[in-house]
């Protein structure tokens, strides 16, 4: 029988005996995790909250059992606490007794970031901040923490991603042979027209948590997060046209995340070819360096494999059109809380630790003239990096022959 002391969240276990194993091993008094009104969604995920309205504090001490600090008036959001509860009123006792609970634990581990580096991962307002260091405490990022028991993939999570995966592709290619049908009869899309559709499909194939995308033709696509609502310009014969397309089955799981790109003609132009390949070369740069790390048993960061996609890119002389991060975290957030792959926006400095899953998408967003983007998924897998779905796009595809 599962300890209830085990499971606080469906969606991510509290496993308190490896988080404290973990918390000796770095030299740290503990975990301190707060939450206000649902600010730190990894506090809420972790804990297994609900709609909370009050300030509150869960100490997961490096030994011994933990402790919450909550307002009195919300005893009944954690009744799921299978440990001690402490409550206060006001906030002179609030502070009086986190004073108390914190007393010998002078380093502690938060959801904080140094300057903000990473904002998935900076949750702790720095009023509160202020008070620990009041208090006589140093708090150190969480970030490692948050990657191995929060962002780490379940077994049942992987399987639903990949199903997820594969449905997405197919999604994906059912919506460019609409398009394409579509132009052949004369009566072309409209780009949130085909969105809608691309969402129906989404949800009625199973994914049916936040089935969502973005459909874009030409320089609209050169905006990376276009969206044209329900209307848009029309999907017309010679355009090219990107998909970027996600979900999930269920809370619990984990999205499946892809862009592929298509032209409403026999072969792209020579400039748009050239285009994609730099995309497209980025991509699998990454995928190679991902896969020769994995070899040779080096540790890497998140930043690391943002500088070999970025700087295939700038060979190409399109650096300065790839004006975002090679991908992002993915765990039961879209955007998840784990590493990104990051030096452009913030230097993401976590450890890919293995069980984590990203995106890799490099993209060229020419404005004026057409954006590309090529985005597949990756597990960080125990065996190698994984990538989803099982088969990548190499060419772009010619819609109308």
């Amino acid at each position: 029988m599962t300890d209830p002391k085990e499971l606080l969240s469906e969606q991510q276990p509290l496993q308190l005996s490896e988080v404290q194993k973990a918390l000796q091993k770095a030299d740290l008094d503990g975990w301190l995790f707060y939450d206000f009104h649902g600010q730190n969604p990894i506090a809420k995920t972790m804990l297994g909250l609900q709609k909370t309205t009050r300030r509150s504090f869960a100490l997961i001490p490096a030994r011994g059992e933990p402790v919450a600090l909550i307002h009195a008036i919300e005893h009944g959001v954690w009744d799921h606490w299978p440990w001690k509860v402490l409550d206060y009123r006001g906030w002179r006792e609030m502070e009086e007794k986190l004073t108390v609970l914190l007393r010998g634990k002078p380093r502690l581990a938060m959801e904080v970031s140094s300057h903000s580096n990473v904002p998935t991962l900076d949750r702790v307002p720095s009023g509160i901040l202020q008070l620990l260091v009041k208090i006589g405490t140093k708090v150190v990022s969480s970030g490692d923490f948050v990657s191995t028991f929060h962002s780490v993939w379940t077994e049942q999570q992987l399987r639903g991603h990949r199903r997820c995966a594969e449905i997405a592709r197919e999604v994906a290619m059912g919506a460019f042979k609409r398009a394409s049908e579509q132009v052949r009869h004369g009566k072309p899309l409209l780009e949130g027209e085909l969105g809608e559709w691309i969402r129906d499909r989404l949800y009625d194939r199973g994914l049916q948590e936040h089935p969502d995308c973005h459909v874009a033709i030409g320089k609209n696509a050169a905006d990376p997060h276009y969206d044209p609502g329900a209307s848009g310009d029309y999907i017309s014969k010679g355009e090219i046209l990107l998909i970027d397309l996600w979900g999930k089955e269920n809370t619990e799981g984990v999205f499946a995340d892809q862009t592929w790109m298509g032209i409403l003609d026999r072969q792209p132009s020579s400039r748009v070819q050239t285009i994609w390949e730099a995309v497209r070369d980025a991509r699998e740069e990454a995928i190679k360096f991902l896969n020769d790390s994995y070899a040779s048993g080096e540790i890497i960061f998140g930043y690391q494999v943002d500088d070999v996609c970025r700087n295939a890119i700038s060979k190409s002389g399109f650096g300065d059109f790839f004006v975002h991060r090679t991908g992002h975290s993915m765990d039961v957030d879209l955007h998840g809380s784990g590493p990104n792959l990051d030096n452009l926006e913030t230097r993401d400095d976590r450890t890919l630790i293995s069980g984590v899953g990203f995106s890799v998408e490099p993209g060229i967003y020419i404005p004026g003239e057409v954006g590309i983007r090529s985005e597949i998924n990756v597990y960080w897998g125990p065996e190698g990096p994984e990538v989803t779905p099982q088969k990548r796009q190499y060419e772009i595809l010619t819609l109308l022959e």
